[in-house]
């Protein structure tokens, strides 16, 4: 049962049903393209006279396009509807310690080209000068594109609501960045920040379509430099008081554990980021300075090819990966997990270890099962997500009570 909240609410009106009928047409065409108005009225049980009413309004508006036109046995062809896709982009930008990537992407999410990185500067001013250079190559690249509607931004810390501004990034060593009023002002265009790991669940959720599984209550944990996770639950990305919810990533395993970038011992972070896993191979501390330009990749390979300590070291972090899933799961149970990062290219070897360690601590035998599925880099979730940031509003269900 669902309460209404008597402080935050919008009475409804002769135009929220309308409302409502729009957004659900929308989000048929982006599901289920290209698609015709009898589609439509098929699919929302409604007359087809109804359904044209919506179309003519979204074409107006450019929402939608009108395409090719499909056979028909007896009758006028039907026009099939798509996304308007063509004319309109956005800008991904996924910022971590060791390097920033961009990507245009269009509504839907789709990469437009390929994607630029270039190396994370720690001065946040000095960042958005870069940022701010390369995103005005970008855009000159792509002339055929008549608008850019905005640029979200996935970041490795804490992000207030609704300022955006970045509290705390530990890996950064920022503190209290406005980023977005600096990254707008560079740009001209509307800047969306978010965590790391709620733009993933952000991207997943909205790369999510009927039939793709349980009804949107998932977790998605992110193992890059830092450890990012978020939270979905009934098909919206939870956020708390202070949008810190799923701060998973500093959960304590061990009090006594290595330390970690916030500078507390022991968090989940310093077991399972890419650091974390270096400096298991090496030998050192997780926020102690990485073996030249050794990365995460570097040591799958040698895992791969028979190095047995970078094995363990790969190993070790499935494991510890498997323990804090399985604290999650115990405390949410979500009805999917995903993981992301680099280290799912070494799926097969931290597989077993971590689902080991997952059942070991798994409440039920229901609980046991909760499905785990990694997230393949070459999907690039923190880009995709930081896409929807900007995208999905414009899908989004409209808040009644």
């Amino acid at each position: 049962m669902r309460k209404i909240d008597t402080t935050r609410f919008r009475v409804a009106t002769r135009r929220t049903s309308r409302e409502i009928n729009r957004t659900i047409v929308l989000n048929l065409v982006r599901a289920r393209q290209p698609l015709s108005r009898a589609d439509l009225a098929r699919a929302m049980g409604v007359r087809r006279g109804a359904v044209s009413l919506i179309v003519n309004d979204l074409l107006k508006d450019g929402a939608i396009v009108e395409g090719a036109t499909g056979d028909a046995v007896r009758g006028r062809k039907p026009t099939f509807l798509y996304i308007d896709t063509r004319r309109r982009a956005v800008v991904a930008i996924d910022i971590r310690v060791s390097q920033t990537s961009l990507m245009l992407a269009d509504l839907l999410g789709k990469p437009i080209g390929g994607i630029v990185t270039l190396p994370t500067e720690r001065d946040p001013k000095a960042l958005v000068k870069s940022l701010a250079g390369r995103i005005k190559r970008l855009l000159g690249d792509h002339g055929e594109i008549d608008e850019f509607t905005g640029i979200g931004v996935a970041v490795p810390g804490m992000v207030e609501r609704p300022s955006m501004r970045v509290l705390h990034a530990p890996t950064l060593g920022w503190h209290d960045v406005d980023l977005r009023a600096m990254l707008a002002r560079a740009t001209g265009l509307n800047v969306e920040i978010e965590n790391s790991g709620r733009v993933c669940a952000v991207g997943q959720l909205w790369a999510m379509h009927a039939g793709d599984g349980p009804a949107g209550d998932f977790v998605f944990v992110s193992a890059s430099d830092g450890l990012g996770v978020g939270v979905s639950f009934q098909r919206e990305v939870l956020r708390g008081r202070h949008n810190l919810a799923g701060e998973f990533g500093h959960l304590l395993l061990s009090m006594d554990g290595p330390k970690c970038s916030c500078g507390s011992n022991g968090c989940w972070e310093a077991y399972v980021s890419n650091r974390a896993t270096l400096a298991r191979y090496f030998g050192h501390e997780p926020d102690a300075a990485p073996a030249g330009d050794f990365t995460i990749d570097d040591l799958l390979a040698r895992a791969r090819g028979g190095d047995l300590k970078a094995r363990a070291a790969v190993q070790a972090t499935g494991k510890y990966l498997g323990v804090g899933l399985a604290v999650i799961v115990n405390a949410l149970d979500p009805s999917a997990v995903y993981v992301g990062g680099e280290i799912t290219g070494a799926w097969d070897l931290i597989e077993p270890p971590l689902r080991a360690a997952f059942l070991e601590r798994a409440l039920t035998p229901a609980v046991a099962t909760t499905p785990i599925r990694p997230v393949a880099t070459i999907e690039h979730p923190r880009l995709r997500g930081a896409a929807a940031l900007v995208t999905a509003p414009a899908f989004a269900a409209p808040v009644v009570a």
